[in-house]
């Protein structure tokens, strides 16, 4: 089975990218895998403290999660998983590429401020060429309909 990857983070774009990957895997029979990605340096505390921030950013992750799951299974009866690295988010996006040969797509939103897409869009849009699957980019502003005219 084909699956969207898309990746959860506390941007507004991640909300479209969400729709967008649960939408194009009910309409074509796929799946979506969720990666959360937790950056190495939240952690460099003492041992025990970064333990247990760890586990409670899993634990943030995992609820975070949960709210764009229910929709998914609710609305477009998709059953997403859910996989949590931890590194550099572009490292971490590639190794799971590489590491699940059922990924086909990698759905990515766009910011819309004036910095820019996001740090996410401007890398992996770089090295794009030497990508296995294809990136579709959501942008972050767009309506509930269009998203659901366009999949």
């Amino acid at each position: 089975m084909r699956k969207f990857l898309v990746v959860l983070d506390d941007s507004r774009e991640c909300l479209n990218a969400m729709r967008f990957a649960a939408m194009r895997a009910a309409k074509t029979g796929g799946g979506v895998e969720v990666l959360a990605v937790i950056p190495p340096e939240e952690f460099n505390h003492w041992i025990g403290v970064g333990d247990l921030m760890r586990e409670e950013a899993r634990e943030r992750i995992e609820a975070h999660f949960e709210v764009f799951a229910k929709w998914m299974r609710d609305k477009q009866n998709v059953d997403p998983e859910l996989v949590i690295r931890e590194g550099d988010p572009i490292n971490e996006i590639l190794a799971q590429i590489k590491d699940d040969s059922e990924i086909g797509v990698l759905v990515l939103g766009a910011g819309v401020d004036k910095k820019g897409p996001g740090p996410l869009v401007t890398q992996l849009t770089r090295s794009s060429g030497s990508l296995s699957i294809p990136i579709t980019i959501v942008p972050g502003d767009i309506s509930r309909e269009r998203l659901e005219a366009i999949t």
